[in-house]
């Protein structure tokens, strides 16, 4: 059997061969739906690949764990995705994904976008949705870009939610493959999601909800939609529900890469869908009931013009809805808030806010969870709670179809319920409705009864920030501590650190003849930090140690005087006048790649001019690094750096870095290592201020991440005002990392309480 198929040689008979999408897509496509082509890499070819690398066993064994242990789910994932990205993909298995994305290419005559989705074998039937359980990869060009993407997808079937998943809905792992789907990727101006019937009744009513851009944002629950309800027989627009669209994912058109920006003033609060364009859509959700002879869930949109249907699954939550509803009694009180009602149902209980993963356990049976949106990581949490409420989202996204799974009544996108309701409060929740009520109101109907599954649960300690709080590890016996705070990756890894460890200078061990134990002492404590974290990013930084501190060490009897180190031979001068260590260090990294650890990123310090991230690229190209796949970044840690950014984005940074101690010192000109001088040094002071929000303006036009990983990203006000600027993530000690995310979370929400307020 071919480890690859075209999507238009499969159809609705093929689940088993690649999966619940990629059936649903090869049969739109021979029924005359508009579909974008693309082809899929076999459940067989994946299982295939994982029993002939010799690592089936393992994973399975590595998965056998009890899935309300967090330290054990947490333990699984880890394992088994550093299985599947480690091992070797048998040849004609690579070959042909290569090959077949190289057919799609001279089919279109040119090198086009994809998007690489994942398709399980047991997912989109009617009575389990694996809503958000594996990944996307959106944009992905060129063959190498492709094969890696479809590693990535075939990794996330082994995610922490996913087992967890399965587990609940009683799948076994060893029975559950996955396809990869690669489609032409459609440049969506307007995207969404629709139901061929109303998902919570089954009422022949056609719900869709569309947004700007790409269509994840309206999936993921991070962008509130716009909502209509369309007849389906007479195809007569019988609502519209216009919200206010914050954000938008699209394909940046300079990087080429999926970004987030802020929707255009002018279009925040326009209708997205033309009238013309709803009925068109409500057209093809009655073809595709029809064809199916079962309510679709339908993911679309429309470039230039023209629509597209991304996918097409059974809605698997109208069973539990109709349950739901029959108990639903008629309901009057206060009414407090409003939403769309995306699960039915009505519960009375007290109010717990959740702001993040690690307050789940504030949530006891029965308790009325109200958060800023739904995740899929709230699901043990939403297990024992009453209802939801939240601010964001709308009936598609993925934690609301699992919320109707659950039977929880849910009432979405009501924008204020975070600020509106407090603490401990007593309220009653139509899911029905989409309505919220104060107190008890009559005849509502009890809280779930308590089962004996939801005893433990999965506490997710993560809290849901839009700015990644990752964390700043300087020794690698420091990794097991540094990722129990569930950092979003490591900010800051330093290099130094470790030589200093070993008691003898790079130049010894080159001048000993044993560079190689150098780069196996460099690969090993690395490696301890980046499996630790995998796949989650690990940059690091390149050696910055000042003369001074290599002066003590054997090896460092020749190591210069100098009247003040910290100006001197340091960082990427010393790199790209002294290249032998760091061609050692490239060598180090190199290693780890070939290893699987794909999550490490390299980090140039005390860089001021482009020409020496010019020059260190060349280096890493002849050390056979390959820059497309490796992210390399620079530390901004001189005004020099900062006020050139825009040479440095040209040439093509992947992210940068500020290091607020030797910014502020030589902004200011104040050595923060002199007491006579110590009370005019600030991070604070106007100038950096000015210096970091300059840099992040340019980066965040060019896509290109940002991040602080100086000792200033550890104090909550400064954490406040990076959030106000729009950094992407704040690196962190290890003991403030829990202090940054509650600020960070509580930064962002006046944030948009204050975007509320000004919109009334």
């Amino acid at each position: 059997m071919d480890s690859v198929v075209w999507l238009k040689d499969v159809g609705k008979d093929n689940l088993s061969l690649v999966g619940g999408k990629g059936a649903s897509l090869g049969e739109m496509i021979n029924i005359g739906v508009p579909v974008p082509g693309g082809f899929a890499v076999t459940a067989q070819a994946f299982r295939d690949f994982i029993n002939r690398a010799g690592i089936a066993k393992k994973i399975f064994k590595a998965l056998d764990v009890d899935v309300n242990q967090e330290a054990q789910l947490h333990k699984a994932e880890m394992t088994a995705k550093k299985l599947i990205m480690e091992a070797k993909v048998p040849e004609d298995i690579e070959k042909a994904i290569r090959s077949r994305y190289e057919e799609l290419c001279q089919q279109e005559g040119k090198q086009v976008f994809v998007a690489v989705r994942s398709s399980a074998t047991a997912e989109d039937l009617p009575d389990a949705s694996f809503a958000g359980q594996q990944e996307t990869y959106l944009n992905m060009r060129g063959a190498e870009d492709v094969f890696n993407a479809v590693r990535k997808c075939w990794a996330s079937l082994y995610g922490a939610r996913a087992i967890f998943y399965r587990v609940e809905q009683g799948f076994e792992h060893e029975k559950v493959n996955l396809s990869a789907i690669v489609q032409k990727m459609v440049d969506s101006e307007k995207s969404g999601v629709m139901f061929s019937s109303q998902p919570s009744t089954g009422e022949p009513l056609v719900v869709i909800e569309g947004a700007w851009g790409l269509g994840e944002s309206v999936v993921s629950g991070s962008v509130s939609p716009d909502n209509f309800v369309v007849e389906r027989k007479t195809k007569k627009i019988l609502s519209k529900y216009i919200a206010t669209k914050e954000t938008m994912i699209i394909r940046d058109p300079k990087t080429q890469k999926t970004v987030t920006i802020k929707v255009p003033a002018k279009k925040r609060e326009a209708v997205v869908l033309t009238d013309k364009e709803a009925i068109e859509l409500a057209n093809y959700a009655e073809i595709l009931e029809e064809h199916y002879g079962i309510p679709q869930d339908i993911e679309w949109g429309v470039e230039k013009g023209k629509i597209y249907i991304l996918q097409s699954r059974p809605i698997t939550t109208i069973g539990n809805a109709k349950k739901a509803e029959a108990s639903t009694p008629e309901a009057s009180g206060k009414v407090l808030l409003t939403g769309l009602g995306a699960a039915p149902g009505v519960a009375t209980g007290l109010v717990r806010l959740i702001s993040s993963g690690r307050d789940l356990d504030k949530v006891k049976q029965g308790d009325i969870m109200v958060t800023k949106m739904t995740m899929p990581d709230m699901v043990p949490g939403m297990k024992r709670a009453g209802a939801i409420v939240t601010d964001e989202g709308g009936m598609a996204c993925h934690a609301a179809i699992v919320s109707r799974e659950l039977g929880c009544p849910a009432v979405v996108g009501t924008k204020k319920a975070t600020t509106t309701l407090k603490e401990g409060m007593e309220i009653t929740v139509d899911g029905g409705k989409g309505t919220v009520y104060e107190g008890r109101v009559a005849l509502a109907a009890p809280a779930k009864p308590a089962s004996a599954a939801s005893g433990g649960g999965v506490v997710y300690t993560k809290p849901i920030t839009a700015t990644e709080i990752k964390v700043n590890v300087s020794e690698p016996d420091r990794a097991e501590a540094a990722a129990a705070t569930m950092a979003d990756g490591v900010g800051l890894l330093r290099i130094e650190h470790m030589i200093l460890g070993l008691g003898k200078t790079p130049n010894w061990y080159i001048k000993n003849e044993k560079t190689e134990e150098y780069i196996d002492e460099l690969v090993k404590g690395i490696k301890t930090v980046a499996d630790a974290f995998f796949p989650r990013p690990v940059w690091v930084r390149t050696l910055d140690a000042p003369t001074d501190e290599f002066r003590a060490m054997e090896g460092g009897e020749n190591e210069p005087h100098e009247h003040n180190p910290m100006l001197g031979w340091r960082g990427i001068r010393r790199d790209l006048t002294e290249t032998d260590h760091f061609r050692l260090e490239m060598r180090a990294f190199k290693k780890l790649y070939d290893m699987g650890l794909t999550n490490v990123g390299i980090m140039l310090p005390m860089v001021q001019h482009v020409r020496e991230f010019q020059k260190a690229k060349e280096i890493m190209f002849q050390e056979n690094l390959d820059l497309e796949k490796i992210d390399v970044g620079i530390m901004v840690e001189t005004p020099g750096a900062a006020l050139t950014i825009e040479d440095f984005i040209e040439d093509g940074i992947d992210f940068i870095s500020f290091g607020t101690n030797d910014l502020t010192q030589y902004t200011l000109a104040v050595d923060r290592n002199n007491e006579n001088v110590a009370g005019l040094y600030s991070e604070l002071h106007p100038a950096i201020l000015k210096l970091i929000e300059y840099v992040v303006e340019r980066c965040n036009e060019a896509g290109v991440k940002t991040s602080i990983c100086g000792q200033a990203g550890s104090y909550p006000e400064m954490a406040k005002r990076l959030v106000e600027i729009g950094i992407t993530s704040i690196s962190a000690n290890i003991d403030a990392v829990a202090t940054v995310r509650e600020t960070v979370a509580r930064s962002e929400k006046i944030l948009m309480l204050r975007a509320l307020r000004s919109r009334e």
